[in-house]
């Protein structure tokens, strides 16, 4: 589907074609970016944590025992598809805004690719792990920015290791909290007592 939508934008003319969208003012700049990426995390989170967030959860888990328990599927599948879709509205609107120039390839299949690998490293029931794993794969691409050929190949590695490895992520369905680092400074002391 993403395809056919790219494939539509690109022959439209008032996306101007393969050319692309450029002139485009830039009001966002660093502090921006974070406000609005704290701003969604955080509502995602609430969100996790609501009655709605918790449906969507039991249909993601097993989707037949979900309906069993009276959830609206269909309902909550939209109403998750349309949050995903407000997001990632406001996400082109501030990539636009940043970099003052749109152009369709940058939305390609390699795009989907990359935010899959993000969400699978993280883990798929996990808001932090997935803000980590974006943040390790950034940095793995910009150390292999002269390598794009070698890129791709070291994602199908990632998403085989893991899968074998550690099929629920680096973080799985557990968030980053004060208590976890907490218990992390216990077994460090109690490791240093030992020695």
């Amino acid at each position: 589907m993403s395809e056919i939508i790219r494939v539509i934008f690109l022959n439209l003319d008032i996306t101007n074609g393969a050319a692309g969208l450029n002139g485009i003012p830039r009001f966002v700049n660093w502090f921006w970016l974070f406000i609005f990426t704290a701003g969604t995390i955080l509502i995602i989170s609430n969100f996790i944590r609501s009655s709605h967030g918790r449906a969507c959860i039991s249909i993601r888990e097993d989707e037949i025992a979900g309906e069993a328990m009276g959830i609206n599927t269909t309902k909550y599948k939209v109403i998750a598809f349309t949050i995903g879709a407000f997001f990632a509205g406001i996400a082109g609107a501030l990539y636009a805004s940043f970099f003052y120039f749109l152009k369709p390839d940058t939305f390609g299949f390699l795009k989907s690719i990359d935010v899959l690998v993000i969400v699978v490293l993280g883990g798929l029931g996990s808001i932090s792990g997935s803000v980590i794993s974006a943040i390790l794969l950034a940095l793995v691409s910009t150390i292999l920015q002269s390598f794009s050929e070698i890129r791709m190949v070291l994602y199908a590695l990632i998403l085989v290791v893991i899968m074998i490895f550690r099929p629920q992520g680096l973080m799985g369905s557990k968030e980053l909290s004060m208590a976890m680092f907490s218990k992390l400074g216990d077994k460090l002391k109690s490791r240093k007592g030992r020695v």
